[in-house]
């Protein structure tokens, strides 16, 4: 029976090396997963990391934690540029692009989970008072009582013009006008917050819009230059191809002289003697 054949294999930590590399920018040694091609990102982004590092060619690796500072750094040049300012709303989405995680929020939920008891109390008496609920329950109670003391005559407990009716209703007025504003006061900051998370959404997308744009240009001239150089090269081979190649000559062979042979006569009969 032969012998198993055994392959030689690398040990396991050179092996791992083939895997991993080194970041231009930080010199820290990180497995291949982690780093960038330089010339895999848009121009505009490499253009701004040349800045700081003029020597690093398209080959250069980049780890993706430099990746991200310098993409944060990129959109607030971006947004001083244009808005020639930087705020914290702008920091914020700066930041949530180079993490790349999603900044949009669901305000209602968070707005609603740090309301008091007395803010929840004044939103549900401003939610009642403005419902047709209380409309007519409110009708209904006026009508009562303006013909229960009509109907009583002198023993009414407020006889017409019904001047406790209209205290009660000054009170009414006087207690509702402070809860509804309270009420609305808590509305406008729940559409302030809607509105700065709305600015920050749109900001990201347009952010995130222009970059695509740019990728796309990046990898559609990179393709373009591919693409011409294979034709290049066919080119070169369908002109290679159509050049007649000469078939070399055969040579004569001696032509081989041919040996004479003389034919040698057949010995004649020799006549009978007793004719």
């Amino acid at each position: 029976m032969q012998d198993d054949v055994v392959f030689p294999t690398l040990p396991t930590h050179e092996t791992g090396k083939l895997k991993r590399g080194v970041c231009a920018i930080s010199g820290v040694e990180l497995s291949r997963k982690n780093l960038v091609a330089l010339g895999t990102l848009r121009p505009s982004l490499v253009e701004h990391i040349r800045r700081d590092f003029p020597d690093l060619d398209d080959n250069s690796l980049i780890s993706l934690k430099e990746l991200a500072r310098y993409r944060t750094r990129y959109v607030e040049e971006i947004l001083r540029e244009e808005h020639g300012e930087y705020t914290d709303l702008d920091r914020e989405v700066a930041e949530s692009i180079a993490r790349q995680d999603t900044i949009a929020e669901n305000i209602e939920d968070d707005f609603e989970e740090h309301r008091t008891l007395g803010e929840r109390l004044s939103d549900g008496l401003a939610s009642f008072g403005g419902s047709w609920a209380f409309l007519i329950s409110f009708g209904v109670v006026l009508a009562v009582w303006m013909v229960v003391n009509v109907v009583a005559g002198t023993g009414a407990f407020d006889p017409y013009p019904f001047i406790l009716l209209n205290l009660v209703l000054s009170c009414i007025a006087a207690i509702q006008a402070p809860i509804i504003m309270m009420s609305q006061k808590r509305q406008e900051a729940k559409d302030r917050l809607r509105s700065f998370n709305d600015y920050q959404v749109n900001l990201k997308a347009e952010l995130e819009v222009r970059h695509l744009h740019e990728k796309i240009d990046h990898l559609i001239t990179r393709q373009w230059q591919r693409l011409a150089e294979i034709q290049q090269v066919q080119l070169e081979l369908l002109q290679e191809a159509q050049v007649p190649r000469r078939k070399p000559k055969r040579r004569k062979k001696p032509a081989t002289k041919k040996k004479v042979v003389a034919a040698v006569p057949a010995e004649l009969p020799e006549p009978d003697s007793t004719a």
